[in-house]
């Protein structure tokens, strides 16, 4: 189960998380997995114009909790983190076109059986991450919210 103290699961999302807002990333937080060596972290938007749109990519997280505002640059205290859809590491919140209604934003957690090997020098997307985990998601957390700009 993922959880945010900014938002409940379904609800909107709070502007300061957006990029109407300060955008920076919410806190989560999650179950432990007792096997788990590791946890990744994707955001994506399903809604996009162009198809899926990712927000954020971070994994080797070794705690099973993120405070709000993680800086944006590759390696951080709390892990490492890849490219999103606007071609900048770190979060970028919600941003759909104006007018366009509700987007939904799935946050996903991965808890995995090992810690991933850093591509020196490549910045890492979603699908590279997707690549990296694959035979080692052992568990999964999903919470979903909100956002649409008028």
């Amino acid at each position: 189960m993922l959880v945010t103290s900014a938002f409940k699961d379904q609800e909107v999302i709070p502007a300061q998380y957006t990029c109407e807002g300060k955008d920076v990333s919410p806190p989560l937080k999650w179950e432990r997995v007792p096997s788990a060596i590791t946890y990744a972290i994707i955001v994506e938007d399903p809604d996009a114009p162009g198809g899926t749109f990712i927000h954020w990519v971070m994994y080797n997280i070794k705690m099973n909790e993120i405070p709000e505002g993680v800086e944006k640059k590759d390696k951080t205290s709390y892990g490492y983190q890849g490219v999103n859809d606007f071609n900048r590491v770190g979060y970028n919140g919600p941003c759909p076109p104006k007018g366009h209604g509700f987007h939904r934003y799935y946050f996903n957690v991965y808890a995995l059986n090992t810690e991933l090997s850093i591509k020196s020098g490549k910045k890492v997307t979603a699908d590279d991450l997707r690549d990296m985990m694959e035979g080692h998601v052992i568990a999964v957390g999903r919470l979903m919210g909100k956002y649409k700009r008028d």
